[in-house]
């Protein structure tokens, strides 16, 4: 057991950029690609990840950093130190239970496909972590590393579960036929954008205005386009950090660099995927009853989408400003802010693009995160000493993306129901599964 441990320690650690392209090659044979295609295939994966990560960095690093001088200059009383998801990762990697979860996760989801409960393959590992995150809240409240485990299940059952429930309309607006979105914080935000979108849809005036990204960029010229859109939000950040002309000016190109280039890296990393799609099409023809399987890939396959990209920019002020004004938050949005993308991303679909829909939305589940991530500080922080991870401070920690509604339903189902209260949520999630992909599916056909 040490040695399999050891293993995939190993593996983990050779990084996303080294093990996703193996991974994608291996599903790919599996799914019968040509050898040749499926290693192209994976190669392509690898640099479009870099691409992606390389990016990423530009934003968090550039953007990151005026940020954190924007905390320091106008967030002083907030006690409880947002860190960052940006951790998540390393976090629970540096744990038995997150290296458990990797074989346990794989095994359970080939089960749940073949027996027909689930649609999606999730082969993004890296964000394994957020469910790992998941169990280590679990034995926070409960004190017990089995109960941690079985958390950590249901916690990736869940994951599949929401995959599959939103993978037509992410699909169809983000043009990634065969592509399930599998990233926990990003579907959480997609279940809070449904009953807020059903009633802006009944608010006069608001449901009937139109303002996606091309309608605006057509209505404000080029300030609508959303790289003058990252050049404009850059500058003001760069401003509000105290940067002088030469630095602001040089944070506003680099956050319209992002703007331009990040969707040029996702279409790379989505040449490299759809053979996979494709095979796993095939395979679920010949092998599975025709049933369809989708990849389930990480959400930042989405935020370079014009729409996302400009809600998530326009998030950060919004945030920082909710903190400073809302009663009883305790946080200041420090290490997230540079994430926000990954966490509205999914949003913006059943918002259907519309940047105005967008912002209220985001601005409303910006709130609940926000009172939920203040809430939840004391279990984040025994979580990091659970894992013996040094955050470089006694006092409260946590993350805003922490404040999810998942984390708070695992939290009080523990609290008050203990282990009983983790079989309730599974069986709640099986129970759909099969409704969904038993029941209703085949009436669909």
């Amino acid at each position: 057991m040490d040695v399999i441990m050891q293993a995939i320690e190993w593996f983990i650690g050779l990084g996303s950029t080294v093990f996703l392209p193996i991974i994608i090659f291996i599903i790919g044979l599996i799914f019968g690609v040509k050898p040749a295609k499926a290693f192209t295939s994976g190669i392509t994966v690898g640099i479009g990840s870099i691409g992606l990560g390389l990016v990423i960095d530009l934003l968090s690093g550039s953007l990151g950093s005026a940020i954190q001088l924007m905390g320091e200059n106008y967030g002083t009383s907030l006690s409880i130190m947002d860190i960052g998801c940006g951790v998540g990762g390393p976090l629970a990697f540096s744990t038995t239970l997150g290296i458990l979860l990797i074989p346990v996760s794989l095994i359970v989801n080939f089960i749940f496909i073949a027996l027909g409960l689930t649609k999606t393959l999730n082969v993004d590992i890296w964000n394994f972590w957020f469910p790992a995150f998941l169990g280590l809240v679990v034995q926070s409240v409960t004190g017990n590393f089995a109960y941690a485990v079985l958390g950590t299940v249901v916690a990736v059952m869940l994951q599949w579960l929401l995959a599959d429930l939103f993978q037509e309309r992410i699909s169809s607006f983000f043009g990634y036929p065969g592509i399930a979105i599998t990233h926990m914080m990003a579907l959480s935000g997609a279940v809070f954008a449904i009953p807020v979108n059903w009633i802006f849809d009944h608010i006069p005036g608001l449901k009937d205005m139109n303002a996606d990204a091309e309608t605006l960029t057509k209505r404000f010229g080029i300030f609508g386009d959303t790289t003058i859109m990252g050049l404009i939000i850059g500058i003001v950040v760069g401003i509000f950090a105290g940067y002088d002309a030469a630095g602001f000016l040089t944070l506003g190109m680099s956050t319209a660099a992002v703007m331009k280039i990040m969707p040029k890296m996702v279409a790379m990393f989505m040449e490299g995927i759809m053979p996979i799609a494709e095979g796993a099409k095939e395979f679920a023809s010949k092998h599975l009853g025709g049933r369809s399987v989708n990849v389930g890939m990480d959400a930042a396959l989405t935020v370079g989408h014009s729409a996302v990209m400009s809600s998530a920019l326009l998030m950060v002020p919004i945030s920082l400003a909710l903190a400073l004004v809302l009663p009883g938050v305790k946080i200041l949005p420090f290490g997230d802010l540079a994430f926000f993308a990954f966490v509205i991303c999914l949003m913006i679909p059943f918002f259907k693009g519309n940047i105005v829909r967008s912002i209220i939305g985001c601005s409303l589940y910006m709130v609940t995160m926000l009172y939920l991530s203040t809430w939840l500080a004391p279990v984040v922080t025994d979580v990091f000493a659970i894992a013996s991870y040094n955050v470089g401070t006694t006092g409260l920690v946590s993350f805003v993306t922490a404040g999810l509604w998942p984390v708070a339903l695992f939290v009080l189902a523990c609290r008050y129901l203990g282990v009983a209260g983790l079989v309730l949520i599974a069986a709640a999630i099986i129970a759909v599964m099969f409704y969904v992909n038993k029941v209703k599916a085949p009436k669909e056909a």
